[in-house]
């Protein structure tokens, strides 16, 4: 029985060498650390023939080594004698279970399966994926310095399977290999003990002025799809001044009294400490350290002018601005109040001292006047309150004069009208004159009413009820003089008489006219009528008789010389 049992067994084992020859292999991944299972997918008719289930490992070279057993009807027997010996065990489906994978699993697992029937074997390849423990950045440069190549820093990713590739960015950008000022050095390095690799990288980086502020990175994707990234970092980027700027803090528009502020600023990193101002009319600068600017106070007109600023270590590097300082002065003559006689002539000056373009405008008690005010003869209406304004930008400048125009007073009307009910006759008596004249009536009358005194002018107004025919004067008189002017004043009763009569005589003489008109209207057409009357019957005569009419022709010829002499008559 043994015997044949170790003949076919023999067989067996030599189907099972022809079977591995020609049997299928598979890869599995496992996680390092983790525990791995590794499938024997080998299929059987049925389970119940299965004999025997062998797991065992490629050694290299041709050797291989025991891992564990499991005969029909018998418990697992692990036959392993290395470090697989406490890490393997069998799964109901056959498949091996290695717990705590490690690089040195990355082998070749063969699993072997013996029925009544067949041997059949499957070959796992094993690789393991180890992810880094994360990406650093270390040997950080303390500055970069433009056009200077410098090591920016090394990035590295710790313990790893399979190696990852780092890659460098600069503001979320990647930065490629030889691309101006890029320099990467990459390597890796196994660790013989745990077989992970380090990778590392070393960025070699030649700074530019738009370096500043930039972030950098580095960042790698494992072959299992998860990113890495570092932090990002910041590096100083020193570089020498290339250029000065000079700046001119001042409220706006600059005027006498305010203060001002100058501030040199220069591109360099880190910037300078220490700079120089050259004030005007100063040829030895004022230095500053330890600060960019300089202020001052209390500016004239006569600190307009050009400033510099220039770096202590370089005064060749130096920047240069113009200061205008804004002033406006007028002066008006004459000013205040100003007193002349009417007929004067009064000559006003104003002087303006500006430091740039300027604009006038005058007004006459807050009027404005469109041109410039000319006293060649004064008058009464000249006098007033003027107002002369000069503006340059935001400045504005005032000044003014009250005139006042005096002299004796003058009648300028002296007439009469009826009141509106026509029972009363108004005296207006109208004057000019400054100071305000006073109005006296060489009778008194009613309802007295004196105007408003507006440019040297006064109204006054009296209304009175004559009874007979009147002479009436007005009297006006201030301290400079007096006028007087007489006005007859006819009674009410006779103007009212006076225009019923002729109001009677207008009707007479209009009757009159017609009846004479009408009746030399009429003598023309009797006289017409009889001469048609005696022509016929002479005419009738002649045709009687025969005879001849020499005769009546000059009788004729009186007889029209009549009609027309009365023709015209009537027309007149």
């Amino acid at each position: 029985m043994h015997l044949l049992s170790a003949g076919l067994l023999g067989s067996l084992l030599f189907a099972g060498l022809l079977s591995q020859v020609s049997s299928s292999q598979h890869t599995v991944f496992g996680l390092f650390g983790e525990t791995l299972e590794i499938p024997c997918n080998i299929e059987t008719k049925h389970a119940e023939d299965i004999i025997m289930t062998k797991w065992k490992y490629d050694k290299g070279e041709g050797v291989f080594g025991n891992m564990l057993v499991k005969k029909a009807g018998q418990n697992v027997s692990v036959n392993a004698e290395d470090e697989y010996k406490s890490r393997v065990s069998l799964a109901s489906n056959s498949s091996l279970l290695l717990s705590e994978a490690r690089m040195r699993d990355q082998r070749a697992f063969t699993c072997m399966v013996v029925s009544e029937e067949d041997i059949k074997e499957v070959t796992v390849n094993v690789v393991i994926y180890k992810m880094p423990l994360g990406l650093e950045v270390s040997e950080k440069a303390e500055e970069l310095e433009i056009g200077k190549k410098t090591k920016l820093g090394k990035c590295f990713a710790k313990d790893a399977n399979p190696a990852v590739n780092i890659t460098w960015l600069k503001n979320n950008k990647p930065l490629v290999q030889n691309e101006q000022g890029v320099d990467v050095q990459n390597s890796v390095n196994v660790d013989p003990m745990t077989g992970l690799s380090t990778s590392t990288s070393v960025l070699m980086y030649t700074a530019q002025k738009e370096d500043t502020d930039a972030q950098f990175s580095c960042s790698t994707e494992h072959s299992m799809g998860q990113k890495f990234s570092s932090s990002s970092e910041r590096f100083a980027i020193t570089y020498s001044t290339e250029n000065v700027m000079l700046q001119v803090i001042a409220p706006e528009p600059l005027i006498e009294g305010s203060n001002v502020t100058l501030k040199c600023e220069a591109d360099g990193n880190p910037p300078p400490t220490s700079f120089n101002f050259y004030l005007k009319g100063n040829e030895d600068p004022v230095i500053v350290q330890n600060d960019n600017t300089y202020t001052i106070t209390n500016v004239s007109r006569d600190s307009s002018g050009e400033y510099k600023c220039s770096l202590v270590d370089n005064p060749t590097m130096e920047a240069s601005k113009d200061i205008t300082v804004n002033y406006l002065d007028i002066h008006l003559s004459p000013v205040g109040s100003v007193e002349k006689k009417a007929g004067e002539a009064l000559a006003v000056n104003l002087k303006i001292d500006a430091s740039g373009k300027y604009k006038v405008s005058w007004t006459k008690n807050n009027v404005k006047v469109d041109k410039e005010p000319k006293f060649t003869k004064l008058m009464y209406s000249d006098a007033g309150l003027y107002e002369y304004e000069v503006t340059m930008g935001a400045l504005t400048e005032k000044a003014s004069l009250e005139l006042v125009v005096q002299g004796a007073p003058v009648i300028t009307q002296l007439h009469k009208q009826r009141s509106e009910d026509g029972r009363n006759k108004v005296l207006i008596c109208e004057a000019e004159g400054s100071p305000k004249p006073a109005v006296t009536w060489s009778i008194n009358g009613t309802q007295s009413n004196e105007g408003s005194f507006i440019n040297g002018k006064v109204t006054h107004k009296i209304t009175v009820v004559p009874k007979a025919n009147l002479s009436v004067s007005c009297t006006v008189y201030n301290d400079y003089g007096m006028d007087t002017r007489i006005i007859n004043v006819s009674s009410i009763f006779e103007e009212v008489r006076m225009d019923k009569r002729d109001q009677s005589e207008d009707g007479d003489q209009t009757k009159l006219v017609v009846g004479v008109v009408v009746g030399l209207l009429v003598a023309a057409l009797v006289i017409g009528l009889a001469y048609w009357i005696y022509m016929r019957k002479s005419k009738q005569g002649s045709w009687k008789t025969g005879e001849k009419e020499n005769g009546s022709s000059e009788e004729e010829k009186k007889l029209e010389e009549k009609v027309e002499e009365n023709s015209q008559k009537a027309e007149v």
